[in-house]
């Protein structure tokens, strides 16, 4: 029997499918994943894009479904480095002690690592179970490039646990 782990995934709304991927391919290795993250509905992505939502209802919102979560997996697919609301939940889940770990979609690259990433992460790893599993547990915390090959993280981070 798998132990539950609950996550918040932190990604682009245009990366929703990665979010379905990465979720199916844990739970078909066994992984019992809880994810709180957002993923707009239809009706929601356009009162988003048209500025409807207020930005304190958004990271209310957010923060409350970070809090029920002990990590932050973050999606680094193209373009994550340029979306604010990813930085801001980065920042957000170092404020709130929790591990940070990044996660390569296929095709992402070093050059799509927000930079609150690469000043927080606990690990940045390859699209692959175990070793995001493994990330998320703690052990080794691996910092991979997107071939799964092992790179320096640029920051050394620490990550309080209550």
């Amino acid at each position: 029997m798998s132990k539950r782990t609950h996550v918040f995934i932190s990604h682009h709304h245009a990366d929703d499918d990665h979010v379905t991927r990465l979720t199916g391919m844990l739970q078909r290795n066994g992984y019992d994943i809880r994810n709180s993250s957002i993923r707009a509905k239809p009706a929601n992505k356009e009162r988003l894009k048209n500025g409807l939502i207020k930005d304190e209802v958004l990271k209310r919102l957010l923060r409350r479904k970070m809090s029920w979560a002990s990590t932050v997996v973050v999606l680094v697919g193209a373009n994550t480095h340029a979306r604010p609301w990813v930085d801001w939940e980065i920042r957000k889940a170092k404020e709130l002690g929790k591990i940070i770990v990044g996660i390569y979609t296929r095709g992402g690259t070093k050059a799509d690592i927000p930079p609150a990433l690469e000043d927080y992460q606990s690990a940045i790893v390859n699209w692959n179970s175990k070793s995001l599993m493994d990330a998320i547990a703690g052990k080794d915390n691996p910092f991979e490039d997107p071939s799964g090959g092992e790179r320096e993280p640029v920051h050394g981070s620490s990550t309080s646990r209550c």
